[in-house]
């Protein structure tokens, strides 16, 4: 038997070499790369979709909007500790109140020129959360805000996001390649530093995508709402307005969606009806048949 730290079912002389290799092993001998994570943060505030965005504090971009991000800290966290540490830092949210964000990775940027300082991969999450606090900014930020949507794309939501590169043939951007723009440029005036309006995109459709096919519009509420509170949720993030009647048979009949919790809302109901039913998240994880968005319903007729 040996003591040797070796790689599993290493043993004898392979242990030796493998200790041997590691004692000498030099990271500098490669070209330097670092890792970082930005959040993108959605919640609703006054019926409208909002996403967390901070003014950065010093350069690069010094004084522009970006997503919450930072650098991942190398031997202290992993990438969902990273990324949940800095949602914390521009929200205020203790890890009690974390517990009620669903956190998600979104996907992996790591162009060369995506960041001018070096070559920066940054690992992205998608955030939601209901009635998230006003937003507090951290050591490294001027300032933090609940942004509305609509402000970073004045010219109306990316419906669906690009096709990646290999898929059209274009020069590849944030999924692998170049960014397509030099370090510094701005496509428009409201457009986030870096290539974080490319990856808001992405989040847009991830969160437009996901509530189609599993029950993650309710992580938007609270623990009880009705069936309104929760087609706004829908129209909110879709950018599209529903049909009260239809969306209300559609959401019961999927099976684990909602469940009534036998009490009503304390606001009368409109026209002096009855006062509508309070729901909860079932325990389903996927909707079938799937809640498809008014454009999807065109494309499989």
């Amino acid at each position: 038997m040996t003591d040797d730290v070796a790689a599993p079912g290493a043993t004898g002389e392979a242990a030796r070499r493998e200790r041997d290799f590691l004692d000498n092993y030099d990271p500098r001998a490669f070209d330097p790369i670092a890792v970082t994570v930005d959040v993108v943060a959605l919640t609703l505030r006054a019926d409208r979709l909002h996403v967390l965005t901070v003014e950065r504090g010093g350069p690069p971009f010094a004084g522009e909007r970006a997503l919450p991000g930072g650098f991942v800290r190398a031997d202290r966290e992993s990438l969902d500790e990273a990324a949940a540490r800095e949602l914390a830092e521009e929200t205020g949210l203790d890890a009690a109140a974390l517990g009620r964000v669903h956190l998600e990775q979104l996907g992996s940027y790591g162009g060369p020129d995506r960041d001018p300082r070096m070559h920066v991969v940054s690992i992205a999450y998608l955030a939601f959360a209901p009635g998230l606090p006003d937003a507090t900014a951290g050591s490294d930020a001027a300032g933090a805000s609940w942004t509305p949507v609509e402000a970073i794309f004045p010219q109306g939501q990316p419906r669906h996001a690009p096709r990646r590169p290999f898929e059209q043939g274009r020069r590849p951007g944030t999924y692998g390649g170049g960014t397509g723009r030099r370090p510094g440029h701005r496509a428009s005036a409201q457009a986030l530093a870096f290539d974080h309006d490319r990856i808001l995109a992405d989040g847009l459709e991830r969160a437009r995508a996901k509530i189609e096919y599993t029950p993650l519009a309710t992580a938007f509420l609270g623990e009880s709402f009705t069936i309104s509170q929760l087609r706004a949720v829908y129209e909110t993030v879709w950018g599209a307005p529903l049909h009260a009647g239809n969306f209300h048979r559609k959401v019961l009949s999927v099976p684990g969606f909602v469940e009534s919790t036998g009490e009503t809302d304390n606001r009368p109901g409109g026209r002096g009806g009855p006062r509508a039913r309070l729901y909860r998240a079932g325990d389903a994880r996927l909707l079938h048949p799937a809640l498809l968005r008014p454009d999807r319903e065109e494309d499989v007729r």
